[in-house]
């Protein structure tokens, strides 16, 4: 069952990373602009696209970072549950 489960898990992480599409979702003038300068062989498309990259990453970044913090700072260990083993009645 479990290896189901990771199975299932590895073919949506395939389909995600692999089915991506290339999309445009620039403003028509930043659109015009990079179009015109990659056209003349200027090298300022690379650095826009490596921006965009670093402006995507920096948020999931600094989440991991906080979670990774937050988790390590409030785990606790050998924390005794006195949960009682009788019947509970919900009525």
């Amino acid at each position: 069952m479990k290896g189901i489960k990771k199975f299932r898990v590895l073919v949506i992480f395939g389909l995600m990373t692999f089915g991506a599409l290339e999309v445009k979702a620039q403003c028509s003038m930043c659109a015009a602009t990079v179009q015109s300068n990659n056209k003349s062989g200027s090298k300022t498309t690379n650095g826009l696209n490596n921006g965009i990259m670093y402006l995507l990453a920096a948020p999931y970044l600094a989440v991991a970072i906080v979670g990774f913090v937050w988790y390590k700072k409030y785990r606790r260990k050998n924390v005794n549950l006195n949960i009682r083993h009788e019947k509970l009645n919900l009525n």
